[in-house]
């Protein structure tokens, strides 16, 4: 089943920053990137479960707080030489108001 939510909006985000939320068992990170795009992935690094909303932002990819792993935004994967992946999922900004949605 495909479901629809609001979870943030836009000017709740800094620019390069993040937030977080859970739906159920899932603990998501909303990051807000400097060209103004919104992307949402799993708060949970594949190495060792370092929280991502408190990495570093750099472009369009996340630092993980423990270890260093540089993970992908758009697509959820683990810089080489490391591997690995999270889930990524799609979100969408509305014009007026800023809402943030995410479909799970």
């Amino acid at each position: 089943m495909i479901t629809k939510i609001m979870v943030a909006n836009v000017q709740d985000i800094d620019e390069q920053g993040s937030r977080t939320f859970s739906v159920g068992d899932k603990e998501i990170a909303i990051f807000r990137l400097s060209d103004g795009s919104i992307r949402a992935i799993e708060n949970h690094c594949p190495h060792k479960g370092g929280r991502l909303s408190e990495g570093m932002v750099c472009g369009s990819a996340v630092h993980c707080p423990l270890h260093d792993w540089k993970i992908d935004l758009n697509s959820g994967k683990v810089q080489e030489p490391d591997h690995g992946s999270v889930i990524v999922y799609e979100t969408e900004v509305e014009a007026a108001s800023g809402a943030i949605y995410i479909t799970l």
